[in-house]
């Protein structure tokens, strides 16, 4: 999983990773969708972005709190703020 260090603690945060991600801020290509998830083998949340063929393109792992509360965020994207 890409930085595995780098955990997403807040909504805050996690708003921001998504508005990187719809804006083309970390340079991906082709990036179909976001979704969260859970790691089969640890039991970790994680929020990834997948291309138009399911290939992960970029994942962060998430706080347990944030997979909770922030599901609608990431099922309805958070556009740019005015």
């Amino acid at each position: 999983m890409n930085n595995e260090n780098d955990v997403i603690n807040t909504l805050a945060e996690l708003e921001s990773f998504l508005i990187d991600v719809e804006s083309g801020g970390f340079g991906l290509k082709g990036v179909a969708g976001v979704g969260m998830a859970t790691n089969n083998k640890d039991g970790s949340r994680f929020v990834a972005v997948f291309d138009d063929h399911q290939k992960l393109l970029l994942a962060r792992m998430i706080t347990e709190n944030v997979f909770q509360t922030g599901q609608d965020m990431v099922r309805n994207g958070v556009g740019r703020k005015h």
